[in-house]
This record gives C-alpha cells, structure tokens and sequence, in this order.
C-alpha cells in the first residue's frame, strides 16, 4: 500500500522543527477531561472579586491550552510566540490567585507544549519564565515558612519542556523514516517506469527490424521480378522471386532469433551472422578476427541487429552490390565492420527508407557504451565503398 495513501502528510526539508501536525481523537478527549476537572475544582470561581479573577484566568489558560488543537501551520509564527508568552503569565498568574493545586496543571501542559512546538532557544527561555513566575507566585501565598520550599515546587513546572522537546524528536524521526520510505517507493517507481520505457524501445526496435527490414527487402524482389517478366527476363525473374522466398524464411528465422533474445536465451553470434549473409546472397562474405570469445546475449542481440540493418542499407541502396562483414575480438573490443561497394543495379522506388534505421543502430550502441562510424571510405583499396564499424567494450 503506497504511504501516500496512509494519510500521513509530508514536510519540506529545512531547519524548522517543528513537527508535521496530526490532531488525534485523544487530544480532544483531554481537552475535555482538563476542562471538567478545572471547572469542578478550581476555587475560587465566581462573577466578582477574587473568583472573577479566577475565572478570566482560567478561560485564559484553557484558551492557550486548546491551541494544541489548531494545526501549527494556521497560526503565524509571532503571534504563536506571543500567544505563549500570555500563557506562561497567564498560568502563572492563576497559581497566585487560586487557592487549588489543580490550577499547577495548566502550568505543567504549557511547558510541554512550548517544548514540542517551539524550537529549543525560545523554548527554553520560556520554560525559564514560566518556572520563575510560577515559583514566585506559589511563594508569594505560601504560609511564613513554606516559600523556600513552594518556590523550588513552582521551579519545577518547566522541567516538562524536556519532555515536549523529546516528543518533538521522537515525532521527527517518525516522519524522516516515512519520508524516507516514501522517497524510496518514489525512486523505485520511476526506476520501474525506466525500465518499462527501455524495453518499450527495444521491443520497437526488434520490430522495426524484423518487419520493415524484412518487408523492404521482399518488395524490391518482387517489384524486381514484376519489371522483369515485363521486359521478358523469365529466367531473372525467377532468381528474383526465389529471392523474396530466402526473404521470407530468413524473416521467420529472424522472429525466432527476436523471441530467443526476448527471452535471455543464447544467441550465436557467427552462427547467426553466417545465416544472415548467407540468406542475403552473400556468400562467404564474413570474416573473423582474433580469439573468439562468448558473448552476453544482449550484445550478440544488438550487433546481430546492427548488421541487419547495415545489410537491410546495402541492398536498398546499393543494389547487387558486394559486401563483406569483419568481426575482430580483440583485447578489450569487439569489433563488427559492414563494408559495400557501389550496386550494379538502379535503386527502386522502395529504396528509401524511414530514417528509423540509423537511429536505432546508435541507440542500440549507446546501450553497449560502444562508438559507432558510418560514411564513405574516402581512400585505399576500399575507396568509395560504405562503411558501418561498431567498437563496443567487451
């Protein structure tokens, strides 16, 4: 169940500490015991005089007190400190004027409110002032006698702001682990999502490969044939129609191959390449250098690919023309160079492509950290001949 859904609110990195605020049921149910217990024992509670006082007072302190019931976020940040500083006076003051211990509590959940709410400087110099004003206003009514000991009592109350402040600890590092559960869950989904999207692009490839490449090449055969029993080269004809046929085999030993890499299988590289040439009509057209080597099935998947392509190029560009493909295992590298010369034959109408073909021969580079070099060979013995060369890590 993702933690989005837990109902627990995130908060932006920073240096304020103030915890991420959840009002639960309990709070208000000791709002109301707090509030009951007060009303039914604190004296002196009246309309006038002394009791007036207690009164105001004490709806003062229980004011403060239910602002714990008020998301942080709502209240302004002066006039939460001012709010505060009226409460340390104001419970201070009602431990002066009443003449019940009860009146000590609102005193004691201050300080732990301020310690919770507050970061540590102002808590503690509220915690400070409360402890004071309240050990003067217990020693100020105490009995000749009884100040030392009613002063050092009233010290007491702000202790409790170590408690809010380990409250206020506590709760961030609830909420740094489920921030950080929830970073995790987010990582892990876009990395899901990465993936998906890699394989979508794979799956688009293989299938650029095996159809259009295998497509393309069937058409100009058949067009080939369809030109030459109109011009009445039978014979011709049919070597071009026998063509389209090795097409089609080869297009279905190409399925399989895609089905195999799909699924992790190994893959034979020469063997594959062997056949590829082999189906194309060119024979003994692979030549192979250095100490031969196994390699992952991806990779053998890529370059079977690549040289698919490059041929896939050759025939519609350079028809009939002569090629020859080099595979060199040398130390560290994987070499694989498709080089054809100029065709001997007109290009047909189907010898445009998509411009899909060289992209996809880049990515399928990328994805092996490799470089890859296409263009004329502009000297030498080769001069003029089109050259595709893949030096991947291996």
């Amino acid at each position: 169940m993702p933690l989005r859904n837990l109902g627990i609110p995130g908060r932006a990195e920073g240096t304020d500490p103030r915890p991420t605020e959840r009002i639960r049921p309990a709070q208000w149910v000791w709002a109301a015991v707090l509030f009951v217990a007060e009303v039914l024992t604190l004296r002196p509670m009246g309309l006038s005089g002394r009791g007036l006082a207690v009164a105001v007072l004490f709806a003062v302190n229980f004011g403060i007190f239910a602002l714990r019931l008020v998301p942080r976020r709502l209240i302004p940040e002066r006039l939460f400190l001012l709010l505060m500083v009226v409460g340390v006076v104001a419970a201070a003051a009602l431990m002066a004027v009443s003449e019940s211990g009860t009146a000590s509590l609102f005193a004691f959940f201050l300080a732990a409110f301020i310690g919770y709410r507050l970061s540590v400087k102002p808590a503690t110099v509220l915690a400070v002032a409360l402890s004071l004003l309240c050990g003067v206003a217990l020693a100020w009514r105490a009995e000749p006698g009884q100040q030392g000991l009613l002063f050092m009592a009233g010290l007491s109350t702000g202790a409790l702001v170590l408690a809010g402040m380990s409250g206020r600890s506590r709760n961030q590092a609830v909420e740094a682990a489920i921030s950080a559960a929830e970073s995790a869950e987010r990582a892990a989904r876009a990395e899901a999502r990465t993936l998906v999207l890699t394989e979508r692009s794979r799956v688009a490839r293989d299938v650029h490969d095996v159809l259009a490449h295998s497509l393309a090449g069937i058409n100009m055969q058949l067009e080939l044939a369809d030109a030459l029993i109109e011009v009445g080269e039978t014979e011709k004809a049919r070597q071009a129609t026998a063509r389209a046929q090795s097409l089609v085999r080869e297009s279905l030993k190409q399925a399989q191959w895609t089905v195999r890499a799909l699924r992790e299988e190994a893959l034979p590289l020469l063997e594959s390449l062997t056949a590829l040439l082999e189906s194309s009509g060119h024979h003994q057209a692979l030549t192979v250098t250095g100490t031969v080597r196994e390699l992952p099935t991806q990779t053998a998947h890529n370059l079977l690919r690549i040289a698919q392509e490059a041929l896939t190029n050759a025939t519609r560009h350079a028809p009939n023309g002569t090629v020859r493909v080099t595979v060199s295992y040398d130390e560290g590298t994987t070499t694989l160079s498709i080089l054809n010369g100029p065709g001997t034959m007109p290009v047909s109408a189907a010898g445009t492509g998509s411009g899909m073909g060289l992209i996809g021969i880049r990515e399928r580079v990328a994805l092996m950290n490799g470089t890859v070099t296409t263009g004329l060979v502009p000297s030498g013995p080769d001069r003029g001949c089109w050259k595709v060369e893949v030096v991947i890590p291996a």
